[in-house]
């Protein structure tokens, strides 16, 4: 590897499993020390002993400001700070407009919505207090197109989506050097993926569902570390440049046909 992020320091919610720990492994490659966050405390665990003393593990609820300043001070305390957040962490429940309960819709928004905005909030206080850094909200593009099978989830990603430009135009106009960009993927290979496919399915034969989702077949779907080399660039200097933009990862999938979201 090229060193991309060598003496960096990454905060990675969501970071167990699936594109998260794609992105965990990938910034250790790149010399960074990762803290991994996420509610899975056994992968969560399990991926910061494989990866060794370069790596750190906190179970972590994104939905809660309580926890997010403890993992931050437990951040600060392990390595002294953090230079790249990462929101990854992130859930999907099925629902259309007509049938997503009030519950999930509260739910799903707290998990996506409520935790970008806490980790935003705690990455800008702390990055400008060690001279900048960068922050990678990973989006999908069910906030771009209708997604009508997780209603909940499109509305939860397009207000992170919104968010980022928020935070990306109050850094910049207040001097402060921090980045904030939206990463938006099609389909991946994700154990949250290939759960939510089922659960569709189900709905599907349930009669709940009408219009039932092409879920990509082989080649179209990415892997999650096909997409994780995407969030490396946005946290990277090679994307010094960029700031408040979003970045579209899914190969034109999503205005070529329907999809699970990523």
């Amino acid at each position: 590897m090229s060193g991309q992020l060598e003496g960096k320091i990454a905060l990675v919610t969501g970071g167990a499993k699936g594109l998260g720990a794609a992105v965990v492994r990938l910034f250790v490659a790149e010399g960074a020390r990762v803290v991994i966050s996420d509610v899975d405390a056994e992968n969560g665990a399990k991926l910061a002993a494989e990866l060794g003393p370069v790596a750190a593990f906190e179970r972590h609820d994104v939905s809660s400001e309580q926890d997010w300043e403890r993992v931050v001070a437990a951040t600060l305390a392990r390595f002294g700070g953090f230079d790249v957040l990462v929101n990854n962490a992130g859930i999907a429940l099925v629902g259309t407009i007509e049938t997503q309960t009030a519950e999930q819709w509260r739910r799903v928004n707290a998990v996506v919505a409520d935790g970008a905005f806490f980790g935003c909030q705690q990455a800008v206080r702390t990055m400008k207090t060690r001279g900048g850094g960068t922050i990678v909200n990973v989006c999908s593009v069910a906030s771009l197109q209708g997604e009508p099978y997780v209603a909940a989830y499109c509305a939860a990603k397009g207000a992170v989506e919104a968010l980022t430009r928020a935070v990306a135009v109050h850094c910049a106009q207040n001097g402060i050097p921090v980045r904030c960009n939206s990463l938006h993927p099609g389909p991946i290979g994700t154990p949250m993926v290939k759960q939510l496919g089922a659960q569709i399915a189900a709905a599907i034969k349930a009669g709940e569902l009408s219009l039932p989702p092409a879920v990509g077949g082989a080649g179209y779907s990415s892997t999650p570390e096909e997409t994780a080399t995407s969030v490396l660039f946005l946290a990277s200097d090679a994307s010094k440049w960029v700031n408040g933009t979003r970045l579209v990862v899914d190969n034109t999938a999503s205005v070529t046909r329907g999809h699970v979201p990523a």
